[in-house]
């Protein structure tokens, strides 16, 4: 700790309030507001001793909206000023405005959790609106995009035009994105064009443009209902995966809507469960985990599953 710092510092907790302030933002980040109802004082008094407490470096803020959010600084980054602190802190432990302070700090973090509660409770009906509007669709489970080994490499098969595998791309090691038709991948290599990891390749899933034990991860997404034969496929990926790997397949439920058949050039009409199974056991996979999804509300088409198949 430099000279000047150092005095800087001791100056600014010669105060008391000061000393209070950061009793209080010790263990919690809080407006001031918050402190100005935590230490019974007037804001304008809580605004310029923090003012201090800032210039001396003992706390920094951050915007949230209108107002800023105040907390502990020095402690965290300079071991000389965490020892300055423990001394001055175990000092003020046993003073009763301290208490009492840290007392109606929790009542402070209690109104935080009331008001926080009311605003669930009023908007319960539109909340998956709101959520939407704020964050998109189905933001759950492009969070579950960090259970991914940061070390595998992933095959996108059917890629389209890559919205999967842009998603892939920043939690794994590799994606391989792989699509037959020339007009999917001009749009795929398009989107993917910042991705460095990703590598985008052509060619059928007969005729899978993979090598041996190349991927940790396979997934077909509402692809495998092209496929004329799709056990041939799923024992080419097989092969495709490291010994333990998986495939993972999203696609329809067996169905009857003979109209996607012909508008839409779909070879089967969805999948039953002991069908893929027997399928999979026929290309020498050990275990599928079959599992039907929930449907969306504003979904027209048959209903899905998802399928993780495992390799031997």
């Amino acid at each position: 700790m430099k000279r000047s710092s150092l005095f800087g510092r001791l100056a600014a907790l010669s105060d008391p309030i000061r000393a209070r302030l950061l009793a209080a933002l010790e263990r919690h980040e809080l407006t001031v507001g918050e402190l100005h109802r935590a230490l019974q004082l007037p804001q304008s008094t809580v605004s310029r001793h923090l003012r201090a407490l800032a210039d001396a470096g003992w706390v920094m803020s951050r915007e949230d909206g209108t107002s800023n959010r105040y907390r502990i600084a020095a402690t965290e980054r300079d071991a000389s000023a965490r020892k300055l602190w423990l001394a001055v802190r175990e000092e003020l432990g046993g003073l009763a405005a301290v208490q009492r302070d840290a007392e109606r700090v929790r009542g402070v973090l209690a109104a935080r959790h009331t008001t926080s509660q009311k605003f669930f409770a009023s908007s319960v009906g539109q909340w998956d609106r709101l959520r939407a509007e704020l964050f998109g669709d189905r933001t759950e489970l492009f969070s579950l995009l960090g259970l991914l080994d940061a070390e595998w490499t992933v095959a996108d098969l059917g890629c389209g035009t890559g919205q999967l595998a842009a998603a892939l791309s920043p939690f794994v090691k590799r994606v391989i994105a792989i699509d037959e038709s020339a007009a999917m991948l001009r749009g795929a290599r398009a989107r993917l064009s910042s991705c460095a990891n990703v590598e985008v390749r052509q060619g059928s899933l007969e005729s899978l443009p993979l090598a041996d034990g190349e991927v940790n991860v396979a997934v077909l997404s509402l692809v495998l209902h092209y496929i004329a034969e799709p056990q041939h496929v799923l024992a080419a990926i097989r092969r495709s995966l490291v010994p333990g790997g998986r495939l993972l397949v999203l696609d329809m439920q067996a169905h009857d809507r003979a109209d996607l058949r012909d508008r839409m050039g779909h070879a089967w009409q969805g999948f039953a469960e002991q069908q893929l199974r027997a399928w999979s056991a026929e290309a020498g996979y050990t275990a599928i985990r079959f599992s039907p999804t929930s449907p969306q509300p504003s979904a027209k088409g048959p209903g899905l599953f998802v399928a993780t198949l495992i390799s031997s």
